[in-house]
Parts: C-alpha cells; sequence; structure tokens
C-alpha cells in the first residue's frame, strides 16, 4: 500500500480535476423524515462501494506490479532473445534506419531504456521508493530523473511554501518557482504537473502496455532536437535525452572552401585539411591554423607602443592596445595647466578650474579664472553630517566635517533600551535575540537584533534520506535535498555495475553479470560446477562426492556433502507459556560419507544360495532356511536356521551344528522288545543287556536272562504240551493226544466241557492261585510290550507264534 499522502485525491493539494471528479453528495430531501434516511444510508452505501473499489483497485495493481517485477527479474541479460530485446528494438528501429544499424548514438538513451527494465534501478528520489510501471510518474526535462507524480507534485508545494514563508512579506502573493530535487533545475508555479503524461507529452494516462517501455505511449516522439537542427526525434516515446539527429545533410567545410559533401546532421562539423590563411586582426600576421570557422587571436609577439606612445614594449599580437603609468602631462587649453589623466590617446579633457566655481560649503557661487582659487566665505559650514541628522557648525572650510559630537538620546538597535550618548556612535545593548532564525532550528542569539536575524550561519548536518550522508547545505527549513551522490552496486565478481542512488544500494538486487563465478569451491573438490556470477552463496555442490570409502576400495557417489544445511537443537526448553518457539536455525554441517551400497556376490552360510549384498554389510549371512548338514548322528540332519559353522574348536558351540537329542529310532533285532538306551548315534545298536525273566524252554522253570540271549520257546500248533525232555529248538509237531473234535456245525462237545469243569471244581484253592498266575502272566506280557486280548472268558497268549488259552497255559507252567 502506497502512504496516505501519496494517494491520489487524499490530503493536501488535491488537484482541480480529481476535485470536479468527485461525486457530490445528492441534496437532503426533504418530503420527510424516512426520505432523509433513505437518502443518508444510499449516500453512505455508495461512499462505502467506492473505498472498497479503490481498495481492490489498489490491491490488484500492487499485486500486479510486484509480478511484473519478479518476471523482470527472470529476463534473460541478452537483449537480442527475449522480451526485453523486442521492446528495446522496436524503439529503436526507426533511429536505426535512418544510421544504417549504427547504434553509437543510442548509447546514453539506450541506458534510461535499459534502466526501465532494471529492477531497483527507477528510484523516487523523494520518498526512496521503486518506480513501477504501474505507478503515475513525472519526468525532469533537464536530469530526465523520474518521481512519483504525488511526490514532485508534494515537493512543489512545499518548496513555494517555504520560500514564500521566509522571504515575502505578504506571505502567499508572489508566486515563487520550484526546483528538480536532483538537478535544482528552476519551474514555475505553472509547472507544477498535475496530470499523469508519456514521456514525449502526447497522451494521458498512457496504459501499461507490456510491449511498450513503461509509461510510454507507443507513439513518435518527434521533440525538436538539440542543438536545434529543425529535425524532431525518430524514436518512439522513450526516456531520457533523445539521440543525436541522423539525418544526411550536405555541408560545405568550416572555412567554406571545399565542395559541399554529405554529412550526418549530428556531425556535419567537418575541417578540409587546407591552411585558412585569413589576415589575423593584429594586421600584421596571417592565420596558419588548419580549416576551422573562427580564427584564435595571433600567437606572435611582437614591439608595440602604448597609447600616449612614450614607451615600448614586446607584447602579444592579440593585444596591442596597452596603457602606460605615466602621467599625460600636456598642457590643457587654458595654457596654464597640465592633463593629470594617466596615459591616453586622443584631446585632453578641457580645464578643471575653467567652468563656474563655489566655496567649500556650497554657499557662494564666483567666476574666477583658472589661476585664482576660490576662498571659503566665512559663513556657517551647515553641511550634514555622517550622522544625517545634525549640521557642521564650523565656518565654512575645506576638506571634511567632523565627527557629531551632539548629546542625543539614543535608542538601541533592538528597541528595548534608551541612554543619552555622543550621535556619531551607535548604541548597541548586551541583551541577545531569542527569536528562532528561518531554519526555524537555532536562535538568533545576536546581540541587540532588530527583529531582522540574518539566515542560519550553521551547517544543516541532519541526515538525509539515504542514511549514509549528512545534508552539506547550510541549516534551512523543510525537507533536505536528495542525496546527490551515486552509488555502484557490482555484481559478486565485480564486472557488471548498476548505478543507483545513494541509499538504494541495501535494496537493490546486484545486476546480473554474464560472467562465470570465481569464488573458491568450499568443499573437497577443486573445482565448482561451472555457474554464472550470482550474489549470495554459491548452490550446493552438486559433483559426485567420489571420496575413498573406509574399509573397502569404491568411492562416495552420492553428490557432495562437505556443506549441508542442517537443523540446529534449540539448546533448553521453554521458559513459560508466555515465551514463543524460536525458528529453527540451519547451520553447515559436513555430514560423513553414507555405508557403501554397491552390491556384491555373496553366499549364505549354509552356501544354499548367492545374493547381492551392499558392501557395508558384506560377509556371509543367514538365509534363514534350515541348515540341513547332517549331524555327527549320521542319521539327522541339522535343523536350526542357516548358520556359520567353523572347525576351530576354539570357536564357542552356538556357531557349530547342535547335538542330536532324539532317541534311537533304528529297528531292534528280532525278538528284542525294548528301545535303544543310547540317543541317537551312528553305527548299530549295541546288544540289548537289559535282564527279563523268562521261561526255560519247556516252560517249566522260571529264568532271569538278558535280552539278547533270549530262546523262543516253541510249541506244537495244536496246543498240546510236548512229552520229550525240555530242549532247545522247535519241537517237533507230530503230537499223539488224543482230542475230541468239532462237529461241522461248530458246536462243542459236552465231554471235554464237563472233564474241565469237574477239574475246575476239585481245585478250588488251585483256580485262586492259577487265577493270581494269570494276573501275573497278564502283566509280564504287558511289560514285554506283548499284545494279548480276552476272548469269550480265556486268556490268549501269543508263544512261539501259537495262541495258547489259559488253562492250556497254567496247566504247562504247573507241570
Amino acid at each position: 500500500m502506497e502512504p496516505a499522502w501519496r494517494q491520489q485525491g487524499k490530503g493536501r493539494g488535491r488537484s482541480q480535476e480529481s476535485q470536479g471528479e468527485r461525486s457530490r453528495p445528492p441534496q437532503k430531501e426533504r418530503e420527510g423524515p424516512g426520505a432523509s434516511v433513505r437518502s443518508k444510508f444510499d449516500e453512505i452505501r455508495k461512499s462505502n462501494q467506492a473505498a472498497a473499489q479503490r481498495l481492490v483497485e489498489s490491491r490488484v495493481s500492487s499485486s500486479s506490479s510486484d509480478e511484473e517485477d519478479d518476471e523482470d527479474e527472470e529476463v534473460k541479460v541478452d537483449h537480442k532473445d527475449g522480451k526485453r530485446g523486442k521492446i528495446l528494438a522496436s524503439t529503436f528501429t526507426t533511429y536505426t534506419d535512418q544510421t544504417g544499424g549504427d547504434a553509437t548514438g543510442l548509447v546514453r538513451t539506450g541506458q534510461y531504456v535499459s534502466d526501465l527494465f532494471q529492477s531497483g534501478a527507477l528510484t523516487c528520489l523523494i520518498c526512496i521508493g521503486s518506480v513501477k510501471r504501474t505507478q503515475a510518474v513525472w519526468s525532469c526535462s533537464s536530469c530526465f530523473s523520474l518521481f512519483h507524480l504525488p511526490c514532485i507534485q508534494k515537493w512543489a508545494r512545499d518548496s513555494a511554501f517555504l520560500v514564500s514563508s521566509v522571504t515575502d512579506e505578504d506571505f502567499g502573493q508572489k508566486q515563487h518557482p520550484w526546483p528538480c530535487p536532483k538537478c535544482r533545475a528552476e519551474y514555475p508555479p505553472s509547472a507544477t504537473p498535475n496530470r499523469y503524461m508519456c514521456y514525449c507529452g502526447k497522451q494521458q494516462d498512457p496504459p501499461a502496455d507490456p510491449w511498450l517501455a513503461p509509461h510510454s505511449c507507443g507513439s513518435v516522439c518527434q521533440k525538436q532536437l538539440k542543438p536545434t537542427c529543425g529535425h524532431t526525434c525518430l524514436l518512439l516515446c522513450h526516456p531520457g535525452p533523445c539521440p543525436p539527429c541522423p539525418k544526411m545533410v550536405s555541408v560545405s567545410c568550416l572555412c567554406g572552401r571545399a565542395k559541399p559533401l554529405p554529412r550526418r546532421c549530428s556531425n556535419k562539423a567537418w575541417s578540409c585539411q587546407q591552411t585558412c590563411s585569413k589576415l589575423l586582426p593584429c594586421k600584421q600576421h596571417n592565420c596558419t591554423q588548419l580549416c576551422h570557422t573562427e580564427c584564435r587571436p595571433c600567437p606572435r609577439v611582437s614591439i608595440q607602443r602604448c597609447v600616449c606612445g612614450r614607451e615600448q614594449a614586446e607584447r602579444s599580437c592579440s593585444s596591442p592596445q596597452w596603457n602606460c603609468q605615466q602621467v599625460c602631462g600636456s598642457l590643457l587649453s587654458c595654457g596654464n595647466h597640465t592633463c593629470e589623466v594617466l596615459c591616453h590617446d586622443g584631446v585632453c579633457p578641457p580645464c578643471p578650474r575653467s567652468v563656474s566655481r563655489s566655496c567649500p560649503c556650497s554657499k557662494t557661487k564666483s567666476s574666477l579664472p583658472c589661476t585664482e582659487e576660490v576662498l571659503p566665505c566665512g559663513d556657517t559650514c551647515d553641511r550634514r553630517l555622517s550622522c544625517g541628522k545634525h549640521t557642521c557648525s564650523m565656518r565654512c572650510h575645506r576638506g571634511s566635517c567632523e565627527t557629531c559630537r551632539h548629546e542625543v538620546e539614543k535608542e538601541c538597535r533592538c528597541g528595548k533600551y534608551r541612554k543619552f550618548m555622543p550621535c556619531h556612535k551607535e548604541y548597541l545593548c548586551d541583551s541577545k535575540c531569542p527569536k528562532t532564525r528561518s531554519c526555524q532550528r537555532h536562535q538568533c542569539r545576536r546581540k541587540c537584533c532588530p527583529g531582522n536575524c540574518p539566515p542560519c550561519d550553521q551547517s544543516c548536518g541532519r541526515t538525509l534520506g539515504c542514511r549514509n550522508h549528512k545534508c552539506p547545505s547550510g541549516c534551512h527549513q523543510g525537507s533536505c535535498y536528495p542525496c546527490p551522490e551515486a552509488v555502484e552496486v557490482t555484481c559478486s565478481c565485480g564486472t557488471t555495475v548498476l548505478s543507483v542512488p545513494c541509499g538504494r544500494e541495501r535494496s537493490t538486487r546486484p545486476p546480473r553479470c554474464k560472467e562465470t563465478c570465481r569464488h573458491p569451491p568450499s568443499c573437497h573438490h577443486p573445482s565448482r560446477e561451472t555457474h554464472r556470477c550470482h550474489p549470495g552463496p554459491c548452490p550446493p555442490c552438486r559433483l559426485p562426492c567420489l571420496l575413498p570409502l573406509p574399509r573397502c576400495s569404491h568411492t562416495c557417489p552420492p553428490p557432495c556433502h562437505d556443506q549441508v544445511l542442517v537443523k540446529s537443537q534449540q539448546v533448553g526448553g521453554l521458559a513459560g507459556p508466555w515465551e514463543q518457539p524460536s525458528e529453527p536455525a540451519f547451520v553447515q554441517k559436513a555430514l560423513p560419507c553414507p555405508p557403501c551400497q554397491v552390491p556384491i556376490p555373496t553366499s549364505c552360510f549354509g552356501e544354499h544360495e548367492v545374493s547381492a549384498v551392499p558392501c557395508h554389510r558384506r560377509g556371509r549371512f543367514s538365509c534363514q532356511r534350515p541348515c540341513g548338514r547332517p549331524l555327527t548322528c549320521g542319521n539327522h540332519d541339522c535343523s536350526r536356521e542357516c548358520h556359520l559353522v567353523t572347525d576351530d574348536p576354539s570357536i564357542t558351540l552356538s556357531l557349530q551344528c547342535k547335538v542330536c537329542e532324539e532317541g534311537c529310532s533304528k529297528p531292534r533285532p528280532p525278538g528284542c522288545p525294548h528301545p535303544c538306551s543310547r540317543p541317537c548315534h551312528p553305527g548299530n545298536c549295541p546288544t540289548c543287556s537289559q535282564m527279563i525273566r523268562q521261561r526255560c524252554h519247556c516252560k517249566i522253570s522260571l529264568l532271569y536272562v538278558e535280552c539278547t540271549s533270549n530262546q523262543s520257546l516253541m510249541f506244537i500248533l495244536c496246543g498240546h504240551r510236548c512229552k520229550q525232555v525240555c530242549h532247545p529248538g522247535v519241537c517237533e509237531e507230530k503230537c499223539q493226544q488224543k482230542v475230541k473234535l468239532r462237529c461241522p456245525c461248530k458246536r462243542i462237545k459236552k465231554e471235554e466241557l464237563e472233564a474241565f469243569e469237574k477239574r475246575q471244581q476239585r481245585g478250588g484253592r488251585r483256580s485262586k492261585k492259577r487265577g493270581r498266575r494269570e494276573e501275573e502272566v497278564d502283566e509280564e506280557a504287558r511289560r514285554a510290550g506283548r499284545w494279548w486280548r480276552r476272548c469269550a472268558g480265556f486268556v490268549l497268549v501269543p508263544l512261539g507264534g501259537a495262541l495258547l488259552s489259559a488253562a492250556a497255559y497254567y496247566l504247562l507252567t504247573a507241570a
């Protein structure tokens, strides 16, 4: 937003046009109280809408100007390419067509046009603010500086006000000129700008055209060229001075002897290089210079007489007349006196005593001859004394009158005190003037000041708007003139220079430079990436680091990380809820090289697979599969997760395959029901040494023998007892026992069953014992892991591959 005093239509000194354009509020209707309230409401609503519209327009214009400034900063410096080059080419086309492409005369004007596109180059020296393309401006016709229109209007009003307040007795009645803030060129009050005009003055309020120079109307300038030659400017409406005239004219040489030749109007003076030979004013010598316009004074020396002819001297021919220091001494026309005038030419003047003369007091006149003196008349002199109030009281006398000695009451110069004193003396009191001088800053402090205090003789010494220098002028009232100094803003390498008003160097961006950046590298690389000169620190190095990585033969491939912005840790916490957290600070820090990521083919511990492993994690690894190595038992494989195995006995057991903890699962020899007592082992199982209780071959005696020495008892398949003596091996299967067979209907014969029941009844106690024996047999069969079953009240015991009933088994054991 612009300051309030710079906005149009606000503050003191509004132009007549803006006042005329301002809509006046409608007159109050007197139809009734309701109509009056409605009219006030409408008036307030319209004023609010107008204020809102002005606010929106100002915001839009400021944002668009900022965007345009940002776009201007991104335009390349090369004028042949891009938008700027096209605008400059269109502005200078009509001129270069006349000169055949020669643009040497456009250097100064081109600099002014180029500054319009340079960010920060155009500055209003009054407010020390940037001049943007959408703002109303005024250009000085002498120094061609641009100022904001509201700023220059206020400057002109304030300048005229200050001058009239100091010099005018009737304040505000005279018209005083106002100066340009930069070049001090004076303008009359009628030249105070009140409209926004283009550079050539043809169009009011020129629109902002992106394809024209800012503040230009786009038409041909047509200003009269200086020096005046009768031609007009051919450029499009432009800032700065008009270039030299490019027209071709036919002119002769300086001396006028040579034939006319076609020459450029701005450089039409030419010399034929012949000797001038004109007679010089000394009337003795000729001009020896080459072709020129006016001959110089004769440079030669000659002997010349003075005016009266008495003396001779060697003098320059350029000054032939000179006077000596002798009195003329010639006899005057009266014949009595001589001429008292110094060396002169011509006739001497008449005798001064031959005219009518008077006495010293001028009261008595006489016409005496020149040989006689006029005597004093004897009357009172009565000539005015130096005081101007009294007359001389002496008699008529020659010479000047004496000092006035009258005693008078005199008033001091300031009018505060009165005192009797000689008239010729001035009465000055010792009181000091308390009034403020014209600067309105310092007191007069002059003794006995009459009121017309002199201008302040002290130096102003106030700091100028640039904040770098102090005002060198005498102490004055009002604003100081802008700082006349110019400051050069250079690029980082110092090749490109931009001249800006003093005070703007802190807010002006350095100019763009085409040269290569010369800053030395701040990292370990011997040179930086090639980039253009720029303000501020160089961008981070993007070259590969290529430092050798520790513990491997590879180099660091990521971009250089010697100077990386890292957020610094905040030291200490907040003192309380009233303290705001500070913004994070960033510091440049060298980060270590990341771990090497080069893939290296590596096999796992168990050599199940080969995978690419990053170099920093190189070494054998676990593939998460079962180990699969054969254990020491030779029967099973290692079921641990893939692990490292070494033959070094000093290595901890955690690196070895685990010991097989399963039981022996090898098949037992025939007839041995016992499991192997050893854990899983290689080779054959040891001989079973477990003691078992077993009958002899004939099943009559009960013995305790090892499991491996057990010999199975063989019985006849029919189930009857072998009649032979106890013997090893298998009994003969020729049974001589007589039995009764079952009938085809599967019914059991009564004779065999009755005989069995009788035996049971005879031996009751024996049956109980036999029952206990049956239980023991069952228990032994269960311990040995043999199978058994009960069927229809009978216990079937497997012996030698045959099933014997409990009764038959009892009979065998009892026998």
